[in-house]
């Protein structure tokens, strides 16, 4: 199946409307999630996990401070956004984690 075409500018505006937690940063789109502790942090991290394996689209995944969670979604080998990242962000957003 051939991957999707990169976005253009006009379709990332349309796109974020629709995501509107979520930042465009260059090439990419980001989100920050704050968990309660810890391990919720780490299992917010493995199901975001689950859902990328899923999807055959792998975020950049940062945890740090010790509750925080950064996800960043592109598609690398398109060299920017496609639908891939917007419906994975959508998957993400439907965890009901708390921002």
């Amino acid at each position: 199946m051939p991957r999707p075409k990169k976005l253009s500018p006009e379709a990332i505006v349309e796109s974020l409307a629709l995501h509107s937690a979520w930042t465009h940063n260059a090439n990419a789109i980001e989100r920050e999630f704050k968990a309660a502790n810890f391990a919720s942090a780490l299992g917010f991290v493995s199901a975001v996990g689950v859902l990328a394996e899923t999807a055959d689209h792998h975020p950049d995944i940062l945890i740090h401070g010790w509750n925080r969670v950064k996800i960043t979604l592109s598609t690398h080998d398109q060299g920017g956004l496609t639908e891939l990242d917007f419906a994975l962000a959508a998957k993400i957003d439907a965890l009901a984690f708390p921002a």
